[in-house]
C-alpha cells in the first residue's frame, strides 16, 4: 500500500544562525534555550502554514507551548516576548501567534512522491554514462530536486513579471504597475483593502495564486454584486482550483 501522507521539514540556510535575529537572541541570558524553543515552535508551525494552532480551531497558548516544548511557562513567556521584538513572531487578529518569514522554510515532500522521484533518478543515471571518474552520483534526495523544481518555478516567474512589485502586510502580492494602476481605476476607494485582505488571507493559511490582480478583482466583484464593503471577519470564500 502506498503511503500518500504529506510530510512537512524545515529548510535551514547554512547561515541560518549567523542572521542578525538569531545572533541577537542568542546572546542573551538563556538565549540558546530561546533558540531551541523557537526552532521547536517552526516545527510546530509547518502543518499549518505558520500558525502555532493545536488545530484548524485552537491556537496554542504559552502554557500549551510551554507543555510541548518541556519548558516551564516562565521561560516561554519570555521567550515569546522576546520574538515579538525581533519580528521573529507576530500575533494575528484572531490572537493566534504566527511564524514569521514561515514560507521561507517550509519543505512538503511525501514517500510515495519520495520513491518515484528516487527510482526516476536512478533510471536516469543508468543510462547516462559518466564522463568524469571520482566524482560523486548527480543522483540528489527527493526532497532536494523537489527543492531545486520549486527554484525553477520561482525564477520563471520571476522572469515573467520582473516589474511585478511587494504589497500588502507581509509584502507577498505581487502587482506590475499595469495591474495596480487598473485596480484603483476599477475600484478606487477599495483596491487598499483587498491588497490587505489577500495579504493577510496568504499569510495565515499559506494557499499561493497565480494572479494576484485576478484574485483581487474576482473578490471585489464578488463583494459589489453583493453591494456591501469588504469586510476582515477573515470568513474569506476560495475557490481551491485557483491556488498553486
Amino acid at each position: 500500500m502506498s503511503d500518500n501522507r504529506k510530510y512537512y521539514y524545515l529548510k535551514l540556510k547554512e547561515n541560518y544562525f549567523d542572521d542578525d535575529s538569531i545572533v541577537l537572541l542568542e546572546s542573551m541570558q538563556d538565549g540558546v534555550l530561546y533558540s531551541n524553543i523557537l526552532l521547536k515552535l517552526y516545527l510546530k508551525s509547518l502543518k499549518h502554514g505558520g500558525r502555532l494552532q493545536l488545530d484548524e480551531n485552537i491556537p496554542y497558548t504559552a502554557q500549551m507551548i510551554a507543555t510541548i516544548t518541556r519548558q516551564q511557562i516562565g521561560t516561554v513567556e519570555r521567550a515569546l516576548q522576546i520574538f515579538l521584538k525581533l519580528g521573529l513572531v507576530e500575533v494575528l487578529d484572531s490572537g493566534t501567534f504566527y511564524m514569521s518569514n514561515i514560507e521561507l522554510l517550509i519543505g512538503q515532500s511525501s514517500t510515495e512522491a519520495e520513491r518515484k522521484r528516487a527510482a526516476r533518478l536512478q533510471n536516469k543515471a543508468l543510462s547516462t554514462p559518466r564522463t568524469k571518474v571520482g566524482h560523486l552520483s548527480d543522483i540528489r534526495p527527493p526532497e532536494i530536486e523537489i527543492e531545486l523544481e520549486k527554484e525553477i518555478e520561482i525564477k520563471r516567474e520571476i522572469e515573467k513579471g520582473r516589474s511585478a512589485r511587494a504589497y500588502g502586510r507581509y509584502q507577498n502580492v505581487f502587482l506590475t504597475d499595469e495591474e495596480l494602476a487598473d485596480l484603483q481605476a476599477s475600484f478606487p476607494t477599495v483596491w487598499g483593502q483587498y491588497i490587505e485582505k489577500l495579504s493577510e488571507y496568504m499569510a495565515s493559511t499559506g494557499k499561493r495564486y497565480q494572479s494576484h490582480a485576478a484574485t483581487i478583482r474576482r473578490w471585489a466583484g464578488e463583494d459589489a454584486k453583493k453591494a456591501s464593503p469588504p469586510t476582515r471577519n477573515r470568513d474569506y470564500s476560495v475557490k481551491e482550483d485557483e491556488t498553486v
